[in-house]
């Protein structure tokens, strides 16, 4: 027999469990979810995606090492009013969007709910504009309805 706290006998299988369940507070995914922070400050509200409506088109400059012009829109969200600015990706998707369309916005993918590279606050990205895919509009196979 070991002398020693006994905390690792045979029948200290209660203490372990306990001292396991007390690990996982240090994990930082882990304790993200048990206590529903993403449901509590993300404006979506832990949904994957939302509806919005455009409030107006912005243009954002990159973060330090870079150099370049980002085009963006602020928007609402129709589920809150949260008013939330969305990045508009690749290249002339921004002139397939205007004021009062209604988009649909998804995360943009940067590590724990950031923004990605260098696009300074921005963490969301327009997917769909009035029901249509904003890729489909860009590579011309589909069309804007008018509305």
């Amino acid at each position: 027999m070991s002398k020693g706290k006994g905390r690792n006998g045979e029948f200290a299988g209660r203490n372990i469990k306990r001292s396991r369940n007390g690990q996982r507070w240090l994990s930082k995914r882990w304790k993200r979810r048990k206590l529903k922070l993403k449901e509590k400050y993300d404006p979506l509200e832990g949904a994957p995606q939302a509806k919005a409506i455009v409030l107006e088109k912005i243009v954002l400059e990159q973060k330090q090492p870079h150099s370049g012009l980002i085009k963006c829109v602020k928007c609402q969200l129709i589920k809150n009013g949260k008013v939330v600015s969305v990045f508009a990706p690749r290249d002339k998707a921004i002139t397939f969007i205007d004021e009062h369309d209604e988009i649909v916005i998804a995360g943009l993918g940067g590590s724990q709910r950031g923004q990605m590279g260098s696009i300074p606050g921005v963490r969301y990205k327009i997917v769909k504009v009035n029901g249509v895919d904003l890729q489909m509009l860009r590579k011309g196979k589909k069309e804007k309805p008018k509305r």
